[in-house]
């Protein structure tokens, strides 16, 4: 039986965890345009339900990338925010290009990741299938139930390499080996997986860095049990990537 889950509050308070995003904007504030890679539909369409309820002072528009320079409002500033978690050169390359079609005032920023966020989110992504600690604070002294974990990005090796400091980022949660692979190309989850155990860690988990439409379920599904793992659900719509597509926005309004 695994233990409940704490998910930290979406609506962070002062210090250090202020809020991304000012509670009230002018009426000419910049759009929040989500450029999905997936579509809009399922995972994409959580996301910016989650950011429109966590920032109703937003206004959130979700577009699928062959649709995204019809998205951009004219006449007004927008910003533009992947929904992927590396600087994936295709996906950027084609929001870059349909930006420069619309003539639009808009700015694009970074990945999601890799940051802090995702990280945690990972994490709990693992502790909701009893594949991690659920608390790493006050249950320290509690056995780890996997002795390391495949951090499953998809990209190839451009994403792998990617995906390191994210990696880095969730071994530090974990105090577990955590190394990066490809579900849909080399280096893959099986090289993952016989370096892990080589290094004697027997019980493995996959956790897939994807937010959700880069890679079938089926596919982490069947890469997990090709080396005998559990595995994580996708970070889909977790809080901490609506916080960082709501960061992603308001750093831009602090520029």
């Amino acid at each position: 039986m695994s233990l409940p889950v704490r998910e930290r509050s979406p609506r962070p308070g002062g210090g250090r965890h202020r809020r991304p995003v000012p509670t009230s904007l002018p009426p000419d504030a910049p759009v929040l345009v989500l450029a999905s890679p997936g579509g809009t539909g399922g995972v994409a369409e959580e996301i910016a339900a989650v950011v429109r309820v966590d920032n109703p002072q937003i206004e959130v528009r979700l577009a699928a990338l062959p649709d995204l320079a019809a998205a951009l409002p004219a006449g007004r500033t927008s910003v533009v925010v992947p929904l992927v978690t590396w600087d994936d050169p295709a996906v950027l390359a084609e929001i870059g290009k349909a930006v420069a079609t619309s003539g639009a005032d808009a700015v694009v920023t970074e990945a999601l990741g890799p940051h802090p966020l995702l990280a945690e989110a990972l994490h709990i992504r693992l502790a909701e299938r009893g594949l991690a600690r659920a608390d790493r604070v006050r249950l320290l002294n509690v056995s780890s139930p996997v002795d390391a974990v495949i951090l499953a990005t998809a990209g190839g090796e451009l994403a792998v390499g990617a995906a390191q400091a994210t990696a880095v980022l969730l071994a530090s949660r974990l105090t577990l080996p955590v190394v990066a692979a490809s579900l849909d190309s080399a280096p893959g989850v099986a090289v993952a997986a016989e370096r892990l155990r080589a290094a004697g860690a027997q019980r493995l988990a996959v956790a897939p860095c994807v937010i959700g439409h880069e890679a079938p379920a089926e596919l982490i599904a069947e890469a997990a049990g090709s080396v005998g793992a559990g595995h994580a659900e996708v970070l889909g719509a977790h809080g901490a990537v609506a916080e960082l597509v709501a960061r992603a926005y308001g750093s831009q309004l602090a520029t």
